[in-house]
Protein backbone atom coordinates (compact mmCIF):
# COMPACT_ATOMS: atom_id res chain seq x y z
CA UNK A 1 0.00 0.00 0.00
CA UNK A 2 2.88 2.39 0.79
CA UNK A 3 4.36 1.77 -2.66
CA UNK A 4 1.08 2.65 -4.35
CA UNK A 5 0.68 5.86 -2.34
CA UNK A 6 4.31 6.81 -3.05
CA UNK A 7 3.85 6.20 -6.79
CA UNK A 8 0.64 8.25 -6.88
CA UNK A 9 2.32 11.09 -4.96
CA UNK A 10 5.27 11.08 -7.39
CA UNK A 11 2.90 11.15 -10.35
CA UNK A 12 0.97 14.10 -8.91
CA UNK A 13 4.22 16.00 -8.26
CA UNK A 14 5.46 15.33 -11.79
CA UNK A 15 2.19 16.61 -13.25
CA UNK A 16 2.36 19.71 -11.06
CA UNK A 17 5.86 20.51 -12.33
CA UNK A 18 5.04 20.07 -16.01
CA UNK A 19 4.99 23.39 -17.83
CA UNK A 20 3.80 23.78 -21.41
CA UNK A 21 5.37 27.16 -22.21
CA UNK A 22 7.92 28.95 -20.04
CA UNK A 23 8.48 32.08 -22.13
CA UNK A 24 11.77 33.53 -23.33
CA UNK A 25 14.43 30.85 -23.83
CA UNK A 26 11.95 27.97 -23.93
CA UNK A 27 12.46 25.43 -26.73
CA UNK A 28 9.83 22.90 -27.80
CA UNK A 29 10.25 20.06 -30.28
CA UNK A 30 7.32 18.19 -31.76
CA UNK A 31 6.86 15.19 -34.01
CA UNK A 32 3.53 13.95 -35.21
CA UNK A 33 1.26 12.50 -37.86
CA UNK A 34 -0.21 14.87 -40.44
CA UNK A 35 -3.61 14.20 -42.00
CA UNK A 36 -4.99 15.94 -45.07
CA UNK A 37 -7.13 15.19 -48.09
CA UNK A 38 -5.04 12.88 -50.28
CA UNK A 39 -2.74 11.32 -47.70
CA UNK A 40 -1.03 11.23 -44.35
CA UNK A 41 2.53 11.97 -43.37
CA UNK A 42 4.95 13.11 -40.72
CA UNK A 43 5.45 16.59 -39.33
CA UNK A 44 8.36 17.90 -37.28
CA UNK A 45 8.55 21.31 -35.65
CA UNK A 46 10.63 23.37 -33.25
CA UNK A 47 9.47 26.51 -31.43
CA UNK A 48 11.77 28.99 -29.70
CA UNK A 49 10.41 31.27 -26.96
CA UNK A 50 11.39 34.91 -27.48
CA UNK A 51 9.02 36.52 -24.98
CA UNK A 52 6.57 35.74 -22.22
CA UNK A 53 3.83 34.83 -24.70
CA UNK A 54 5.66 34.74 -28.03
CA UNK A 55 7.64 32.15 -29.98
CA UNK A 56 9.02 31.65 -33.46
CA UNK A 57 9.47 28.28 -35.07
CA UNK A 58 10.13 26.12 -38.08
CA UNK A 59 7.94 23.31 -39.40
CA UNK A 60 8.78 20.56 -41.90
CA UNK A 61 6.31 18.05 -43.28
CA UNK A 62 6.45 15.10 -45.64
CA UNK A 63 3.53 13.07 -46.99
CA UNK A 64 4.39 9.38 -46.70
CA UNK A 65 1.43 7.85 -48.52
CA UNK A 66 0.23 10.53 -50.92
CA UNK A 67 -2.43 9.35 -53.37
CA UNK A 68 -1.76 9.10 -57.08
CA UNK A 69 -3.62 11.60 -59.23
CA UNK A 70 -4.64 10.64 -62.79
CA UNK A 71 -2.18 7.73 -62.67
CA UNK A 72 0.81 9.87 -61.66
CA UNK A 73 2.73 9.46 -58.42
CA UNK A 74 3.71 12.61 -56.51
CA UNK A 75 7.36 13.64 -56.57
CA UNK A 76 9.44 14.65 -53.54
CA UNK A 77 8.69 18.35 -54.04
CA UNK A 78 4.95 17.54 -54.15
CA UNK A 79 5.14 15.71 -50.81
CA UNK A 80 7.50 18.01 -48.85
CA UNK A 81 6.75 21.33 -47.16
CA UNK A 82 8.74 23.79 -45.05
CA UNK A 83 7.40 26.75 -43.04
CA UNK A 84 8.51 29.40 -40.58
CA UNK A 85 5.96 30.50 -38.01
CA UNK A 86 5.02 32.88 -35.24
CA UNK A 87 3.02 31.70 -32.19
CA UNK A 88 1.13 33.62 -29.55
CA UNK A 89 1.39 31.29 -26.55
CA UNK A 90 -1.73 32.22 -24.57
CA UNK A 91 -2.22 29.39 -22.08
CA UNK A 92 -1.44 31.69 -19.15
CA UNK A 93 -3.55 34.53 -20.61
CA UNK A 94 -6.52 32.14 -20.66
CA UNK A 95 -5.61 31.18 -17.07
CA UNK A 96 -5.10 27.52 -18.00
CA UNK A 97 -3.02 25.14 -15.93
CA UNK A 98 0.77 25.51 -16.35
CA UNK A 99 0.95 22.19 -18.21
CA UNK A 100 -1.45 23.38 -20.96
CA UNK A 101 -0.63 25.84 -23.73
CA UNK A 102 -2.83 27.12 -26.54
CA UNK A 103 -1.01 28.80 -29.42
CA UNK A 104 -2.68 30.49 -32.38
CA UNK A 105 -0.30 31.82 -34.99
CA UNK A 106 0.70 32.61 -38.54
CA UNK A 107 3.05 30.72 -40.85
CA UNK A 108 4.85 31.40 -44.12
CA UNK A 109 5.63 28.33 -46.19
CA UNK A 110 6.75 27.14 -49.59
CA UNK A 111 3.15 26.99 -50.84
CA UNK A 112 1.15 29.54 -48.86
CA UNK A 113 0.72 32.06 -46.10
CA UNK A 114 -1.43 30.45 -43.43
CA UNK A 115 -2.71 30.31 -39.92
CA UNK A 116 -2.67 27.63 -37.27
CA UNK A 117 -4.22 26.84 -33.92
CA UNK A 118 -2.57 24.34 -31.62
CA UNK A 119 -2.62 23.04 -28.07
CA UNK A 120 0.00 21.25 -25.97
CA UNK A 121 -0.55 19.20 -22.82
CA UNK A 122 2.55 18.17 -20.86
CA UNK A 123 2.38 15.07 -18.66
CA UNK A 124 5.86 15.65 -17.25
CA UNK A 125 8.41 18.45 -17.51
CA UNK A 126 9.85 16.91 -20.68
CA UNK A 127 7.03 15.06 -22.46
CA UNK A 128 3.56 15.89 -23.67
CA UNK A 129 1.13 15.68 -26.55
CA UNK A 130 -0.05 18.26 -29.05
CA UNK A 131 -2.74 18.77 -31.66
CA UNK A 132 -2.63 21.44 -34.34
CA UNK A 133 -4.81 22.59 -37.25
CA UNK A 134 -3.30 24.52 -40.18
CA UNK A 135 -5.19 26.34 -42.91
CA UNK A 136 -3.96 28.42 -45.88
CA UNK A 137 -5.04 32.06 -45.76
CA UNK A 138 -3.44 33.07 -49.07
CA UNK A 139 -2.04 30.67 -51.66
CA UNK A 140 0.81 31.75 -53.94
CA UNK A 141 -0.98 30.17 -56.91
CA UNK A 142 -4.69 30.98 -57.17
CA UNK A 143 -5.33 28.11 -59.62
CA UNK A 144 -4.36 25.18 -57.40
CA UNK A 145 -4.97 21.68 -58.79
CA UNK A 146 -3.52 18.17 -58.66
CA UNK A 147 -0.51 17.74 -56.40
CA UNK A 148 -0.43 21.49 -55.70
CA UNK A 149 -3.20 20.83 -53.14
CA UNK A 150 -0.85 18.71 -51.02
CA UNK A 151 0.36 20.74 -48.02
CA UNK A 152 -1.72 23.60 -49.41
CA UNK A 153 -5.05 22.84 -47.73
CA UNK A 154 -6.43 22.12 -44.25
CA UNK A 155 -3.92 19.91 -42.41
CA UNK A 156 -4.43 18.39 -38.96
CA UNK A 157 -1.42 17.18 -36.94
CA UNK A 158 -1.32 15.18 -33.71
CA UNK A 159 1.71 13.84 -31.89
CA UNK A 160 4.32 14.12 -29.14
CA UNK A 161 5.84 17.32 -27.77
CA UNK A 162 9.18 17.62 -25.95
CA UNK A 163 11.00 20.25 -23.90
CA UNK A 164 14.45 20.62 -25.43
Amino acid sequence: MRKIITMVALAVVSFANAQAFKGKGDIKGQVGMTMQDGGTGIGVSADFGVGENMSFGIVAGYMLNANEIAGFKPRFEDRADLKVRFNANIGNVLKLSDNIDVYPGLNLGLRNFGGHLGARYFFTNGFGMFAEANVPLARYDTDVNGFENYNNQFVFTIGASFNL
